[in-house]
């Protein structure tokens, strides 16, 4: 198959997968359903499997993120939703004694929200990553644990994502109601016997929240397709996860 063709593939590829986006527990073995048909079968060339490789991640990255970017995406996922801030968790019992319980699950919920808003500007950011990858980022990520392709995207965007998710943050804050929610509860819990003003970065504490859930998801679809031989659902994947292992 020649360059053009293979571009060519690659593209449809995308299209075909990304109209029909998979349930998360088969993300990574549907995004790589139809990569043998883009490369073709025999004997594959390194430039070959890279090109496959790159293309799986860039629809697996996707996927992953429309995954926490939809409604209850965090909040409704209790393996990355974003908890109540240590200095209010420490003092939720008495906000809730003293009625105001509704304020507190209001707050926790408008921080999940503004997550879920951040959460797709990640798409771009991790495609820049794929396209800058080299061989040998790709040989480590095929042979690496089973969070190796999480691993590089952390270590190659992390620090560009917190500085695209903080002024979402910030601003969807305001638009869901998490700002107003704790200034709420902040000058409540200062009014009660033993409160205290909560004193922190909200922003940061939402954003690195929302990044911590982020990859937890990209992580967990990535062990299965390492971890489960059943979930290789191409002779590609067996081939390539297969040898590495």
């Amino acid at each position: 198959m020649n360059r053009r063709m293979t571009v060519l593939a690659a593209g449809l590829l995308a299209l075909l997968l990304w109209s029909a986006p998979p349930t998360a527990q088969a993300v990574w073995g549907n995004l790589f359903q139809g990569v043998r048909n883009l490369i073709g079968g025999g004997n594959l060339q390194n430039e070959d499997i890279i090109a496959g490789l790159k293309e799986a991640l860039r629809i697996g990255a996707g996927n992953s993120v429309a995954q926490v970017g939809q409604l209850g995406g965090y909040l409704n996922n209790p393996d990355i939703r974003i908890p109540l801030p240590a200095p209010l968790a420490k003092t939720e019992k008495l906000l809730r004694f003293a009625g105001y319980g509704d304020q507190v699950d209001a707050f926790e919920a408008s921080m999940n929200r503004a997550a879920e808003q951040a959460a797709p500007q990640a798409k771009e950011i991790f495609w820049q990553a794929i396209g800058d990858m080299t061989l040998d980022d790709a040989q480590q990520i095929l042979n690496g644990g089973d969070t190796a392709a999480t691993d590089y995207f952390a270590e190659r965007t992390r620090p560009k994502l917190a500085a695209l998710f903080s002024p979402i943050v910030h601003d969807s804050m305001a638009a869901v109601g998490a700002t107003r929610n704790f200034q709420q509860l902040d000058t409540t819990l200062k009014s009660l016997p033993f409160g205290e003003a909560l004193s922190f970065d909200l922003d940061r504490y939402v954003t690195d929240g929302a990044l911590d859930g982020l990859f937890v998801i990209l992580g967990e679809e990535e062990r299965k397709i390492r971890q489960d031989p059943a979930a290789r659902t191409t002779e590609l994947l067996k081939k390539v996860f297969g040898a590495a292992q």
